[in-house]
């Protein structure tokens, strides 16, 4: 019924923008900021087989030596609950290319149950830092002419 792909010429940047623009992480983000995350991505989706329409996606941002950050993983809501996120987290986690690596990292608002069965824990509030852009440089929304 789904394939798991992590063939990046496979990917729709149509529909993965569809849904990140909605997405309570990355609300309005614009289409080349999204076309560009997945060319310097390693990347997985979701695809439904009768239709081929994608339906998940998932990306690693990583130096392929010591560090890889997880993020930008989706499903559709009639897809969900299929086990579509793990599978395509286990198969960018397959990658070769990602063997060997010390640290994968995520960040999750809602969904640390599902990271959890994959052996994510809470990180040390003590030691982890962020610095966020300001909207302006990456949303649809307020980009300067």
């Amino acid at each position: 019924m789904y394939e798991i792909s992590v063939d990046r010429a496979q990917m729709d940047p149509a529909a993965i923008h569809a849904f990140l623009r909605t997405a309570h992480w990355s609300q309005g983000v614009r289409r080349d900021v999204v076309e560009r995350a997945i060319a310097h991505s390693e990347v997985a989706g979701a695809f439904e087989t009768a239709s081929g329409a994608q339906v998940g996606f998932a990306r690693v941002v990583t130096d392929y030596a010591t560090f890889a950050w997880l993020c930008d993983v989706f499903v559709a809501e009639p897809h969900r609950a299929r086990g579509l996120a793990l599978g395509m987290i286990r198969a960018l986690e397959a990658l070769p290319c990602l063997h060997g690596l010390r640290r994968w990292c995520l960040a999750t608002r809602d969904a640390h149950g599902l990271y959890q069965r994959l052996g994510y824990q809470p990180v040390d509030p003590d030691r982890w830092m962020v610095r966020l852009s300001p909207p302006h440089t990456w949303r649809e929304e307020g980009w300067p002419a």
